[in-house]
């Protein structure tokens, strides 16, 4: 959820020695479009953040409540059930990181993928910390905010572990993210990539996790991510089909990282038998949202969307972070200004709040990312 380098090459950005030629494709690879940008990739991450925020404003209770008035249950009353899926957006975003920090780690030292990561993640998110935390303390918004401490607790992505408040309700995704990237940077990176390592990683993986499953003991689950981890090397095995698409273990490693990965899903949100649910997900419909993710995934790993390829399809996918990171509680407060404060529709509302998200992405993007991002790279991927 949290990358937009989507490029095939495997030049080394940052580095103080000439970057090497990238490899020949292998057998069988599909093209990717001009500059060899996967847009179409951009264009599903894009989907993936609709998805979440469609969940965080018509498919649950909570403070969203609050921002309408009453429950979203009869601001939509047939969609807020389809609204439900959206948090398996989260899913798809996993998926997809699999998939594009294996391309983007394939060829690279570690420090130059820990600059990547963290020019990458950090100044849309120091920004967007600090903006929902002074929104939320303003007299006229009707939520809580954090202590000033774990505001500043917040600013190291770490709030999860050491048990602080969370400013951004999403931020719990990013800490999955970056136990992701500490596993793949010690496992693959360091001693540099190639298939063979790739391979055993996600094998080595869905076993550990699997056993960590079994042996109920928080540490491994800490660390291994059991209801996690199919979706990544998921997308880690599409990214192998992506470089030979007659490769059978990377298929092999895909078709089960599904079958386990829908199995978690289905665990964790099927809640039909719950009376007091908001909206009761069938167990075909997540399974069905999860095979989404993968196929959409598969299709532009194989070529299938290369004539997707229109060129705002890349602002879409820079789009994708900041909005991501901003769009749960500051769309709160634009709901409840426009809902129930100008008294809007609840269907104009629910669209005006997501094109007022977009547009702050877009200056975040625009103001926080591209001046600060590269120069953050250059600084961390300097070395003694």
């Amino acid at each position: 959820m949290t990358e937009t380098v989507v490029s095939t090459s495997t030049a080394r950005p940052g580095t103080p020695t000439a970057a090497p030629s990238p490899p020949a494709p292998a057998p069988g690879a599909p093209k990717a479009g001009p500059g060899g940008r996967l847009r179409a990739l951009d264009g599903l991450r894009l989907v993936a953040a609709l998805m979440v925020a469609a969940y965080h404003y018509g498919g649950r209770g909570g403070y969203v409540t609050d921002a309408w008035g009453s429950s979203p249950k009869f601001q939509f009353p047939t969609l807020h059930t389809l609204f439900a899926y959206g948090c398996l957006g989260v899913q798809v975003f996993f998926v997809i990181s699999g998939f594009v920090i294996c391309l983007s780690g394939w060829g690279r030292s570690l420090t130059s993928f820990f600059a990547s990561r963290v020019s990458r993640l950090m100044p849309a998110y120091w920004v967007a910390v600090v903006l929902v935390t002074a929104v939320f303390a303003l007299p006229v918004v009707a939520y809580d905010a954090v202590s000033p401490s774990d505001a500043l607790v917040n600013l190291t992505m770490l709030q999860q572990p050491l048990g602080a408040d969370r400013v951004l309700g999403v931020c719990w995704t990013l800490w999955v993210e970056v136990r992701f990237y500490a596993l793949f940077a010690l496992c693959v990176v360091l001693p540099g990539a190639n298939r063979r390592r790739v391979v055993l990683f996600c094998a080595g993986w869905l076993l550990a996790a699997a056993l960590a499953q079994a042996a109920h003991e928080p540490l491994l689950d800490l660390v291994l991510m059991p209801e996690y981890a199919p979706f990544f090397v998921g997308g880690i095995g599409l990214y192998l089909v992506h470089r030979d698409r007659r490769d059978a273990h990377a298929w092999g490693i895909t078709a089960v990282s599904f079958l386990i990965g829908q199995h978690y899903a289905v665990g964790e949100l099927w809640n039909a038998s719950d009376p007091n649910a908001f909206a009761h997900r069938t167990t075909f419909g997540i399974v069905l949202v999860v095979a989404f993710g993968f196929v959409a995934v598969a299709a532009i790993a194989l070529g299938w969307l290369s004539r997707v390829n229109w060129r705002w399809l890349t602002v879409a996918g820079a789009l994708t972070y900041p909005f991501y990171l901003v769009h749960e509680h500051l769309g709160w407060v634009v709901i409840r200004a426009l809902h129930r404060g100008l008294h809007v529709p609840s269907a104009a509302t629910f669209a005006l709040t997501v094109a007022a998200m977009l547009v702050l992405a877009w200056l975040l993007h625009r103001f926080v990312e591209k001046p600060l991002t590269p120069r953050l790279r250059t600084v961390l991927s300097r070395t003694r």
